[in-house]
């Protein structure tokens, strides 16, 4: 062999040496980190033993003597599985995202700490029950039993390895009940009802008159589309299903909820993207067991691993000392179960979406604020943020009377006009009683217990669908809801006068609206209007989504009502329902327009197209890309970025309006000085802007297009995804997966228009609960129970989540053992 080729040889033969040598490593390293999931461990703190059963899917069940026990043999296993997450989430939560990376995470810092979610937390901790600190103490320990059997950071997740190249000192600290509690400040925020669309108004409002934005915030349509619930009123103090509202009470109504007189002239704003959810339930009479069906799909972000995590939580044997027998989603890092099933109930969240939030513009000289006239002091207080390889920084944060100012570390957030701040008051960071009500809805076993949990559930206020073994369905509408003195909240307000203060109290819990088993024998709520604001104040909100998902809903359920009795495989069928919204109202204008060229045949594709938007359908595709353009067209020259339009139903109403005026000023394009657009020109360039796009990415042969090459989903590690780091992005994202429906389709898989068709929000779990028989009940995560990268349940349900199935939901004990594979006894 000629010498340099002997060369090249021995050189090649080192470097697969030392590659294998570091994927030994590597193996070693990442293994060391899964968990013990057969034999025994002892759990010092614990009273008895505790079993913990997993199946194929990692999924846990856990079996406790007492309630403590339980608990902390959650937060053991939680800490196996998720642990890294967990520290992550309180890091973020805690404003403290620089003690992990550095200066690039600050701003994150600076504003978590303004808002401060920690130190509400701290404050929530001692108003809450003796029994649910108990519990969250007995989680603590149990996640603290598992870092003290893992001493050495890198053996708990191979983040922390990769972690050592950036900031080698970081060590994890112990686990506190403030953990777990504000990681449900984070859930809150996430959910948080209409402030950037109360940005956006201010924003769009620097560009267009008032009477214009308003065009772009269309009210519900609730004579298309019915709200959740269609009867009762208020009645003698509190709300009542059987009472229909007076006649007064609706002139009143016609006199409410006036709108400001000035409003800031500059703001900027940012959008979230694609949050909602469905859950609908059905009664026995409408079902082949003669029990309700009752499904959940919250609708959030995609994360790798999912913000859930399955399992079951069971006393061996049930008594008021140890009553939990609790099967459904959990988060990590907080005890309990959030969307599941007991024994004898099951229950469901959408988001209520109520506005609980409002920006107060705000008057600052030194350290005072104007209010009614007088100089009245700041609040301060000072934050000090540990920064990894940095010196510490401190931080100023200011409060009035509404809240934090908050536009000095939010940058979609300025002042304006006579202001020169803003404040932020929010329900989320007064102290509340949420984690109460965990517990207390794990332990439900009827109606009234399931309402008393529901009245301790403050924020995020959600719609709680209710169904259980005796027949029963309902419907609660909780949260800490405020009434303003003046205004409705959708725009930012002077805070100084005082008229747009929060009266003292909420609405009353006995106010908000609530239903059992309604004539209809079903309940939807798909993030649609509660309730027709015609028969019931105070003003809920006026940002509901539009109800083109749950109407879709009811027709589809109605459809199949109409067939014969109800049954799972008929309520899977309607979660995988993709068709679009929108298709059947904006094909015939499409049709009419005067179109020449290549183009054409792709037009010709939407007529008898059904607005399905599977994988493979080209239609889809066509048609996804022609709304795209269009709303691009029609409004990124009118707004200003911030502002310009994501997609959804609330830009159906809008476009539905502008379609039967063909003049109106949003069909011109204000960059074409010399040329007055119309809506038939900006159809027309839509066509064809689409077709050209396509063309370019899936080729000619318009037939050939596949909506799936275009809408797909990567899982994206939540903490080390996005590090622009290439081969660390490779060790824990996946994908992309093809998946089929759309932002608004029921098989909500959201896209931002202004960014393509990858997905950015995605049904994050989906739930099928079976009253007649628990064990028939059906499941499934968007990844796996695992957040340790090369597990075998890292992304072991992402393929089935993608195609629509689902698994089975097993609670019995016999069906737990039946079906599991590993078998773990922690010991005192």
């Amino acid at each position: 062999m000629p010498w340099p080729l002997r060369w090249f040889a021995r050189v090649l033969t080192v470097l697969l040496a030392l590659a294998l040598v570091l994927a030994g490593v590597v193996v070693y390293t990442v293994r060391k980190s899964f968990p013990q999931v057969e034999g025994t461990i002892r759990l010092p703190g614990l009273t008895g033993s505790v079993e913990i059963y997993r199946d194929k899917s990692g999924i846990p069940h856990i079996y406790a003597d007492t309630a403590a026990d339980l608990f902390m043999a959650q937060g053991f296993v939680h800490a196996q599985d998720r642990f890294w997450e967990m520290d992550f989430r309180r890091h973020v939560t805690s404003g403290r995202l620089s003690e992990l990376f550095g200066e690039a995470t600050l701003d994150n810092d600076k504003a978590i700490r303004t808002m401060g979610w920690r130190k509400v937390a701290e404050a929530e901790l001692p108003e809450l029950t003796q029994q649910t600190q108990d519990f969250l103490a007995a989680y603590s320990a149990g996640v603290n039993a598992w870092m003290d059997a893992n001493p050495n950071a890198s053996d708990r997740s191979l983040e922390y390895s990769v972690l050592k190249v950036q900031n080698g000192a970081y060590q994890p600290e112990k686990w506190t009940p403030y953990d777990s509690i504000a990681w449900l400040k984070a859930m809150a925020w996430d959910l948080r009802s209409n402030m950037e669309d109360e940005i956006d108004r201010a924003l769009a409002l620097t560009k267009l008159p008032r009477e214009r934005v308003e065009q772009l915030y269309p009210g519900y349509p609730f004579d298309r589309h019915s709200p959740i619930i269609g009867q009762g009123t208020i009645d003698d103090g509190k709300f009542d299903p059987r009472v229909e509202p007076r006649q007064d009470g609706r002139r009143a109504l016609a006199q409410a909820a006036a709108t400001l007189d000035k409003v800031p002239s500059t703001m900027s704003g940012g959008e979230r993207e694609g949050i909602g959810s469905n859950s609908w339930v059905v009664s026995g009479e409408h079902t082949a067991t003669g029990k309700p069906l009752l499904v959940n799909d919250p609708h959030l972000s995609p994360a790798m691993p999912s913000v859930w995590y399955q399992a079951g939580l069971h006393c061996r044997k049930l008594s008021e000392a140890c009553p939990y027998d609790v099967t459904g989603f959990t988060f990590s890092g907080v005890p309990g179960v959030i969307i599941g099933h007991t024994d004898k109930i099951a229950w469901g969240f959408t988001n209520l979406g109520p506005d609980v939030s409002d920006l107060f513009l705000e008057q600052v000289t030194g350290d005072t604020y104007l209010y009614q006239g007088q100089q009245v002091k700041l609040e301060t207080r000072e934050e000090q943020i540990k920064v990894a390889g940095g010196a510490p920084v401190t931080l100023t944060v200011k409060s009035t009377r509404h809240g934090p100012l908050i536009n000095e570390v939010m940058g979609n957030v300025k002042p304006t006009g006579e202001a020169n701040a803003v404040a932020l008051q929010w329900t989320a960071l007064m102290p509340g009683r949420s984690a109460d009500a965990i517990f207390a809805l794990n332990r439900a076993a009827n109606w009234p217990e399931f309402k008393a949990a529901a009245a301790l559930f403050e924020v995020p206020s959600q719609n709680l669908i209710y169904a259980d073994t005796e027949g029963h369905i309902g419907y609660q509408a909780p949260g800490r809801i405020p009434v303003r003195e003046n205004g409705d909240g959708t725009w930012p307000v002077p805070g100084w006068t005082g008229e747009y203060d929060w009266k003292p109290a909420p609405i009353p819990y006995d106010q908000l609206p609530s239903v059992e088993d309604p004539a209809d024998g079903f309940i939807v709520t798909a993030n649609n209007a509660v309730i027709d604001p015609k028969r019931y104040q105070p003003l809920l909100t006026k940002d509901w989504a539009h109800g083109y998902r749950s109407e879709r809903i009811r027709d589809l359920l109605k459809d199949a009502m109409g067939k014969g009795k109800l049954d799972a495989a008929a309520m899977s069928g309607i979660l995988q329902d993709s068709r679009h919204g929108f298709a059947q109202a904006l094909i015939p204008a499409l049709m009419q327009v005067s179109l020449a060229g290549p183009g054409v045949e792709a037009r010709d594709m939407l007529q008898d197209w059904d607005g399905s938007q599977g994988l493979d359908s080209a239609p889809a595709a066509y048609f996804n890309a022609v709304w795209r353009h269009l709303l691009m067209l029609t409004f990124n020259d009118d707004l200003p970025e911030a502002a310009w339009p994501a997609g959804g139903d609330r830009w159906y109403e809008v476009m539905l309006r502008l379609l039967q005026a063909p003049d109106d000023p949003f069909w011109d394009d204000v960059t074409t000085k010399e040329l007055k657009e119309g809506r038939d020109d900006i159809l027309r360039q839509a066509l064809a802007s689409a077709h050209q796009e396509l063309s370019e990415r899936l080729g000619p042969d318009v037939r050939s297009w596949r909506w799936g090459a275009l809408h797909r989903l990567t899982l994206t590690h939540g903490s080390l995804g996005t590090s622009g780091i290439g081969p660390i992005e490779a060790l824990f994202n996946r994908g992309p997966l093809e998946v089929p429906g759309g932002k608004d389709a029921v098989n909500a898989t959201g896209w931002n228009v202004q960014k393509g068709y990858e997905i950015t929000a995605v049904p994050s779990m989906r739930m099928i609960v079976d009253l007649a028989d628990l064990d028939k009940s059906q499941w499934i995560n968007l990844t796996g129970a695992s957040g340790h990268a090369f597990h075998d349940n890292y992304r072991d349900q992402a393929e089935t989540w993608a195609e629509g199935g689902l698994l089975p939901m097993l609670a019995k004990p016999e069906s737990v053992q039946a079906a599991a594979t590993h078998k773990l006894v922690l010991t005192k």
